[in-house]
């Protein structure tokens, strides 16, 4: 690839290792487009628009090359996302719009970060996985990380920033890599503010609508086929919370989803299944807590019992992180926004809310939006 500088109205090629800062501000860089290149501008442009807005540069898509103009050390970044992109397509790498945007997205968000090492180190935990284990952000980043350094770690969010997602990939991946011997997932059963009495079948057919985000995110990792096998050897196992008691879940990854509505008990009793070369993930969001009391939630009082425990790692996610559809964000930002505005109603027969209520749960709010 070669690029080409602007001087006094003429564009001259140069070598893009030999681009240098002429004695111009902002500086100007035209990057030569190369067959196959196309797929970096992203669905309407919108990955360079990316990059122009986060880097605070300006991209001109021309006919013959694309200039780039801006301070230097983003324009730097910016010839190195092109060089990165064109090197990994060399290597035969070709990710989908929607997996090239989170990387970008990453890529401009840390200064230490590049294309290549992001695809490489999703590379390296997508062994033995049908897709590419691939943060999109750079907090999803650190709680990939944070799974990887730290045997128990607790992601808060939004709905939509990849909590479960992510943290199965991370079961599988460890699967695969023989690190554990058998994958564990935990919900517990709470409908979301609907009463759907009587449900028929085996007790697995009752609890299975419970379980179904689970088992959503297992196939899109596995085959169909393999997933069901390894269920049936129980190297799977999806479970309710209540199952739980009285095990010691030795060897495993075991992941909690919708933590949020389990109670402080049920929590505690939870935790303390860990057993010996044992990874635990606990996700939820404390925005959703479909408890009667909402006071009672495990989640809530978790952030506030463990928070500074050493052993124990707390990921925090923004709407920002929400890799669902654009309209996701905009969506969870109106109600955080409305939120204040609102009063609180406890559900039929419920305990009401109280102050000291309120005051526990603004407090593990306030924790799970400070940045880790």
């Amino acid at each position: 690839m070669r690029a080409q500088v602007r001087s006094h109205g003429v564009v001259r090629p140069v070598p893009l290792q030999s681009i240098v800062q002429e004695d111009v501000d902002p500086l100007k860089i035209a990057l030569e487009i190369t067959p196959n290149l196309e797929p970096l501008f992203g669905t309407r442009d919108e990955n360079l628009r990316l990059m122009e807005d986060t880097l605070g540069v300006r991209i001109d898509l021309r006919s013959d090359a694309v200039h780039v103009q801006g301070p230097d050390e983003a324009v730097a970044r910016v010839r190195r996302i092109f060089e990165d992109f064109e090197a990994l397509r060399r290597q035969g790498v070709h990710p989908h719009n929607g997996e090239l945007n989170g990387m970008l997205r990453l890529v401009v968000a840390d200064p230490a970060a590049t294309l290549r090492s992001v695809a490489e180190a999703g590379k390296q935990r997508s062994v033995g996985v049908k897709r590419a284990v691939q943060p999109r952000s750079l907090n999803q980043s650190r709680y990939v990380e944070a799974i990887e350094r730290n045997d128990m770690v607790f992601g808060v969010g939004p709905a939509g920033t990849g909590k479960t997602y992510l943290a199965v990939a991370m079961a599988v991946a460890a699967i695969a890599a023989k690190r554990i011997g058998r994958i564990v997932l935990v919900r517990p059963a709470v409908e979301a503010g609907e009463r759907l009495g009587f449900l028929p079948g085996t007790l697995q057919e009752k609890i299975d609508p419970y379980l179904r985000p689970l088992y959503d995110a297992l196939f899109d990792m596995l085959d169909v086929e393999k997933v069901d096998r390894m269920i049936e050897r129980n190297v799977v196992e999806v479970a309710p919370l209540a199952f739980m008691r009285g095990r010691t879940l030795n060897d495993a990854f075991v992941i909690l989803d919708e933590a949020q509505n389990t109670t402080v008990e049920q929590m505690k009793m939870f935790l303390t299944r860990m057993g010996n070369n044992a990874k635990v993930v606990v996700t939820g969001d404390i925005t959703q807590i479909d408890l009667p009391n909402p006071r009672r939630s495990g989640l809530v009082d978790a952030i506030n019992v463990l928070d500074g425990v050493e052993g124990v790692a707390f990921c925090h996610f923004e709407e920002s992180d929400v890799v669902r559809h654009p309209l996701v964000q905009r969506i969870v930002r109106a109600y955080e926004s409305a939120r204040p505005q609102q009063q609180e109603l406890p559900l039929e027969g419920a305990i009401p809310i109280d102050a000291p209520a309120r005051e526990e749960i603004a407090t593990a709010k306030t924790k799970s939006s400070k940045p880790q």
